[in-house]
C-alpha cells in the first residue's frame, strides 16, 4: 500500500506563494501516477494538477500560477502554488493510482488526508 502525506499548507495573503509537499511511502514507484485536488467548503473536489512522465496538466484556474513537480528519488510530489487568490482556499489532498496520471479523481486509488491553504484578501 502507499501513503501519502501532505504538508505546506498555512494562512497566506492574496498574491503570496506557498509550496505544497505530498511524501510518498510504502511501495512507490516512479510509474504511479499522481496528482492534487482540492475542495473548498461547501463545493466539490476539484482538480488541480497532474504531472506524469514529464507532462503536467493544470486545470484552467490555476494555469500560470501554480506548478507541479516530482522528484521520484524523494516520492515527493509537490505543488508550487504562486500568485494567490482568496477562491483558492481550499483543502489540499495528493493523490496517486497505479498508472498515469489523470485528472479523473474517482481514478486515484490512494489520498491524503489534505493539507488546509488558506488566502486572504
Amino acid at each position: 500500500q502507499v501513503q501519502l502525506v501532505e504538508s505546506g499548507g498555512g494562512l497566506v495573503q492574496a498574491g503570496g506563494s506557498l509550496r505544497l509537499s505530498c511524501a510518498a511511502s510504502g511501495r512507490t514507484s516512479a510509474n504511479y501516477g499522481m496528482g492534487w485536488f482540492r475542495q473548498a467548503p461547501g463545493k466539490e473536489r476539484e482538480f488541480v494538477a497532474t504531472n506524469t512522465w514529464g507532462t503536467t496538466i493544470y486545470a484552467d484556474s490555476v494555469k500560470g500560477r501554480f506548478t507541479v513537480s516530482r522528484d521520484n528519488a524523494k516520492n515527493t510530489l509537490y505543488l508550487q502554488m504562486n500568485s494567490l487568490k482568496p477562491e483558492d482556499t481550499a483543502v489540499y489532498y495528493c493523490a496517486a493510482r497505479i498508472g498515469v496520471g489523470t485528472t479523473f479523481q474517482n481514478l486515484y486509488t490512494y489520498w491524503g488526508q489534505g493539507t488546509q491553504v488558506t488566502v486572504s484578501s
